[in-house]
């Protein structure tokens, strides 16, 4: 073995092997990481020689009520906009593509209303693809080591990590974990905390069909992999039987600890019991599984985290350590997986956003038995309908801001995100405190639009305690920021400036309100669920010199936002600081006395785009302030205000929303954030970037629209959007209802020759084309004159 790498990969499956293809194979392409791993495989055989058993049947999930039908529609409102084919088709295609199914006409069988048809899809044999990728790997000059277990790691001086193998050491400048059930070991010995834990997962192998046979003898083609969703299972051929494959309730999280010595390549007993009610529900569909036997139950572990998709990218808080691990579906994103991974390693960056599979989107509280508990409900909710509005139940509440009791006894219907308890909206007495999920406008609608014109119109309060916040103190944190962001960092006290940090491709990779509170001293704000990924990014960057520190204060200050038009009569009980516009203007910043609260940060900007102020306060008094605030608004008719309002009110001022509208895929010009890059200032992390679009053009621009014609489903974001000729020309990354502007609203990107104001362009809402029309930037007063009152 040799004794020296730039970089080594633990673990030698489809994962592993795909990251080790990947980096010596630098044909790159543009594209999803499952359209990607679906066109490798199609190319693998002729490129290695190995055939990888692909065999190309499609995919046909039904579906059996209307809720399932508007999933699928909005499914492929999405795949347009990427270009992956997907068709809505009706009960008779159905029968047309699979002979076999019984489509519920009869008695005991749900009908089939529609089915949802990728017909590019198929399924592959998982050994042929490992040893095609090995093949290609070795190819291109890897070296691939089997029965070679890292026992330890250690960093050296000169930065590289030190591995030490059953085999002999191996020093390399980079490491990728790619270890699958063995996450949590391959973790540890990075001193990291992997956030992925298999979990049981039965399948079924039948005999032979005798109608499968005959159906193939009379030259059927070999049918597509069938899934019914709401019975929660997929059905495939398999030498002329069938497999399968159930995803039950009580399904067990299994190595919460790390995979045991004994158990090597063993499976777990079968538990038939659990798979029963699957196995019916099969039968009634496809009544040929009637007449066969079964041949073998598999239960095997497979990996999984917490909402399902992969963690693939760089690891917190130790440098040169990347992990491609909670692969739960490992064959779909091998490909894109590894080739992004590789692409990440060697330029820096990835070439699309992958931030929902950063495994920086956990932080500590996901523990392990938070995530035990997470990972077996979302493996019994792979085949759920996902609402645009869900929150899955278990492990909550966890996370919860101090004055969370308090808004439960005023009604909150609570959320969650990065852990945190959010009120997504307030239900008034009487009303039921739950959601009815829906694609379209659903039982909160129009208390969500009271929340709206209370902050409007009055005075609301919101609980924005998850904020990610840090303090940025030294000789050096002026210079260092100003580096790290495209806007100019405030240099007077109490300023405040939006910035954001881009990466190298010109991208926006995160977004920071920084304060300037004393010489020497910046408050940062960025989006609560990015506190490991912005905390992580920041800490990196730091000098090597110690002329600056940081701290991370996300727990240990709270946040409340007062806002509307009666907000500086409320505040004015509280505090002896001057409110109004000579004394505190917009964008500007306070330490201040608030009721009994000291060193509260007081900041005179907001989300919502009204009169008003975020108080960041010490977290100890925020009992203490909420019920002051409120005692001082009583008169002025304040009331919370949830996340779901704050979302309606922040469209209506086109607000971007980090992660969402405002992504590593698109620079800050094509963002419409024009006024917040300083080009003069000097050098900053995406700077020659930003010069080469403006030289060239710049080929998109944010738009607001307005949509017509909605009676129930308005936009969601992910939507294509059409011109005239029903050509894509866009996409829609964000949508609400504008409750003020009584208008169904969507924010997103266009070709730069159709965002002009007045343009009038088409939009697919769950498979019915809309008409659209581009508004002006901030349709609710354009001029801030509520902010700036």
């Amino acid at each position: 073995m040799r004794t020296h790498a730039r970089v080594v990969v633990i673990g030698g499956g489809v994962v592993g092997v795909s990251t080790v293809y990947h980096l010596f194979n630098m044909s790159y392409t543009v594209g999803q990481l499952h359209k990607y791993s679906v066109d490798l495989y199609k190319r693998l055989p002729a490129e290695t020689g190995q055939d990888v058993s692909f065999h190309v049947t499609g995919n046909l999930r039904l579906a059996t009520c209307a809720a399932r039908m508007d999933e699928y529609q909005k499914y492929c409102g999405t795949a347009n906009t990427i270009g992956v084919p997907y068709q809505i088709i009706t009960a008779k295609e159905v029968r047309e593509l699979w002979p076999l199914v019984n489509l519920g006409d009869g008695a005991g069988t749900a009908k089939v209303v529609g089915a949802l048809y990728h017909p590019d899809d198929g399924h592959i044999a998982p050994a042929d693809l490992t040893m095609a990728l090995r093949k290609g790997a070795r190819a291109g000059g890897a070296e691939i080591y089997e029965h070679t277990e890292v026992t330890a790691a250690e960093r050296t001086a000169s930065g590289e990590w030190r591995l030490t193998t059953n085999q002999g050491e191996i020093t390399a400048e980079h490491v990728v974990c790619a270890t699958g059930n063995y996450a949590r070991q391959s973790g540890r010995l990075f001193g990291i905390d992997i956030p992925a834990i298999p979990v049981e997962h039965q399948y079924i192998v039948y005999d032979e069909s005798p109608e499968l046979k005959s159906y193939r003898a009379k030259g059927g083609r070999e049918l597509a992999v069938l899934r019914e969703p709401d019975q929660s299972y997929y059905l495939r051929e398999e030498r002329m039987g069938w497999i399968l494959g159930p995803y039950e309730a009580g399904a067990p999280a299994r190595f919460a600890d790390g995979v045991p010595d004994w158990f090597g390549r063993s499976l777990f007993e079968a538990d038939l019991d659990r798979l029963v009610p699957h196995v019916e529900a099969a039968a009634r569909r496809v009544p040929a599984l009637e007449h066969c036997g079964i041949k073998d139950i598999v239960n095997g572990p497979i990996s999984y985290t917490p909402d399902g998709s992969p963690l693939i990218g760089p690891a917190w808080s130790v440098a040169n350590v990347w992990i491609n691990e909670g692969h739960s579906f490992g064959i779909t994103a091998a490909g894109g997986s590894g080739w992004q991974l590789a692409e990440w390693i060697v330029e820096g960056e990835p070439g699309i956003d992958m931030l929902a599979v950063d495994p920086r989107r956990y932080g500590a509280y996901a523990s392990k038995r938070y995530v035990v508990q997470k990972n077996e409900e979302t493996y019994r909710s792979v085949f759920t309908i996902h609402f645009p509005d869900e929150e899955r139940p278990d492990a909550r509440p966890a996370k919860t801001s101090p004055v969370y009791d308090k808004l439960d006894r005023l009604g909150a219907v609570w959320g969650q995100r990065y852990g945190w308890e959010r009120a997504n909206w307030f239900a008034p007495p009487g009303i039921a405190r739950q959601d009815e999920w829906s694609f379209r406008r659903s039982n909160y609608f129009a208390h969500v639009g009271n929340e709206c014109r209370l902050m409007r119109e009055r005075v609301g309060v919101i609980d924005l305690t998850p904020f990610t916040k840090h303090e940025v103190t030294g000789p050096g944190a002026e210079a260092w920021l100003e580096a790290l962001v495209a806007n100019k960092v405030p240099t007077k006290t109490g300023r405040i400036a939006l910035c954001h940090a881009l990466t190298r491709r010109g991208g926006i990779r995160s977004e920071f309100t920084i304060t300037k509170l004393a010489d020497e001293h910046f408050y940062v704000v960025s989006a609560g669920a990015a506190e490991r990924y912005d905390s992580d990014y920041l800490r990196r960057g730091l000098p090597r010199d110690a002329s600056v520190t940081l701290r991370n204060i996300t727990s240990s200050r709270g946040c409340f936002v007062v806002a509307g038009p009666r907000s500086r009569e409320v505040l004015a009980k509280l505090t002896d600081v001057p409110l109004d516009n000579a004394g505190f203007p917009w964008l500007t910043g306070r330490i201040a006395e608030v009721g009994l609260a000291p060193e509260v940060y007081a900041l005179r900007v907001n989300f919502v785009g009204a009169l008003g102020w975020e108080l960041h306060f010490p977290i100890e008094y925020a009992h203490h302030l909420f019920d002051a605030v409120f005692a001082a608004g009583k008169e002025f008719g304040i009331g919370m205000v949830g996340m779901r309002a704050m979302e309606s009110l922040r469209m209506e001022k086109s607000y971007r929303m980090w992660g969402t509208d405002l992504t590593r895929d698109y620079t800050p010009f094509e963002a419409g954030l024009d006024r917040f890059v300083r080009m003069n200032k000097g050098s900053f992390i995406g700077r020659e970037a930003l010069e080469r679009q403006l030289a060239g053009g710049v080929p998109h621009r944010f738009a607001t629209l307005e949509v017509h014609g909605v009676k129930d489903a308005d936009p969601l974001g992910n939507e294509p959007l059409f011109d005239r000729e029903g050509t894509i020309v866009g996409r829609a990354t964000s949508g609400y209802y504008g409750h003020v502007l009584q208008k169904s609203l969507a924010i997103g990107y266009l070709k730069s020759e159709h965002a002009a104001p007045g343009t009038e362009l088409g939009i697919e809402i769950l498979g019915e084309r809309k008409r659209a029309t581009v508004l002006i930037d901030s349709p609710y007063d354009p001029d801030n004159q509520s902010l700036r009152a």
